[in-house]
């Protein structure tokens, strides 16, 4: 298992190269890519905060989690900082003797790691941001600073 928090882009190939070996007969990989709009908004960028120390414990939950459930090899990498449009701000690769549990365990991973770990994510659109996922993100949004 691998967990990686970076403000450095994120190389999916080499991520999911980490989990293959010959006894893993397939490999699924998910990848968070920043969309340019959202609820009706031109997005601009995303920004990505975290409680660093919480969030590296949390995935490791999580991957514990999946490991008493399927065997799979995995691994979890996140973006940091600003992401432009198009950039890969999240890489979940699992890896398994066979698809089925390779796939579940993925989505439970993409699941999990968005409704536990202390990332958060600032969208910029054209006239303002909102913090996604919190209660700002019922207003109209503030101005861009």
């Amino acid at each position: 298992m691998t967990i990686l928090l970076t403000r450095a882009p994120l190389e999916p190939e080499q991520l999911a190269a980490l989990v293959q070996k010959p006894s893993n007969g397939a490999t699924v990989t998910f990848l968070g890519v920043t969309r340019d709009h959202n609820e009706g908004r031109r997005v601009l960028y995303l920004e990505y905060e975290a409680y660093e120390e919480m969030a590296l414990q949390e995935i490791q939950r999580v991957l514990d989690e999946i490991k008493a459930r399927w065997p799979v090899d995995i691994v979890v990498a996140h973006r940091l900082g600003r992401l432009e449009i198009g950039e890969v701000s999240l890489v979940v690769s699992v890896a398994s003797p066979h698809r089925e549990a390779a796939f579940a365990a993925c989505q439970h991973a993409v699941d999990r790691i968005k409704q536990t770990v202390p990332i958060w994510k600032r969208e910029v659109f054209e006239g303002g941001y909102v913090w996604v996922g919190s209660e700002e993100q019922a207003e109209a949004g503030r101005p861009a600073p």
